[in-house]
């Protein structure tokens, strides 16, 4: 089976909609945020590996918390994942940190704030162009 096949894509999503259920209503931890979401999921053409790409809303402890709360509880979460996907193997999960959203939040603050620094800039070429034309 190949990486981007139409069968392991499939595979990808079973696994990432049933891992976003198991993570939001299964896992008893208190380590783990309750804004926390699956991003992506890449299951290895053998499915034997998985990587599972989480976010986590809230500041770096939160997130360094809740991936530590999943890491401890994969057995669990694999477990589940056996009895509710039907493959032939059940992949060991890997939990990355996703810093994409977090990143394009910062990016538009940041974008936010040129935008009003040039707002503020053009608002003032206009006062003194007033001024000198009076």
């Amino acid at each position: 089976m190949r990486k981007n096949s139409v069968k392991n894509t499939r595979i990808n999503g079973e696994v990432q909609r049933e891992l976003a259920q198991i993570i939001r209503g299964g896992i008893k931890d208190p380590r783990i945020a309750p804004m926390t979401s699956v991003v992506a999921v890449e299951v290895a053409p053998d499915l034997k590996t998985c990587k599972a790409w989480i976010s986590v809303l809230g500041d770096e402890k939160a997130q360094q918390d809740t991936l530590a709360g999943l890491r401890s509880a994969e057995g669990f979460i694999r477990g589940r994942l056996a009895k509710t996907i039907n493959l032939r193997n059940t992949p060991q999960i890997t939990f990355i940190m996703d810093q994409s959203i977090a990143y394009g939040v910062s990016m538009s603050k940041k974008i936010e704030e040129v935008m009003a620094t040039d707002r503020e800039a053009v608002k003032a070429d206009e006062v003194n162009d007033n001024a000198d034309n009076q």
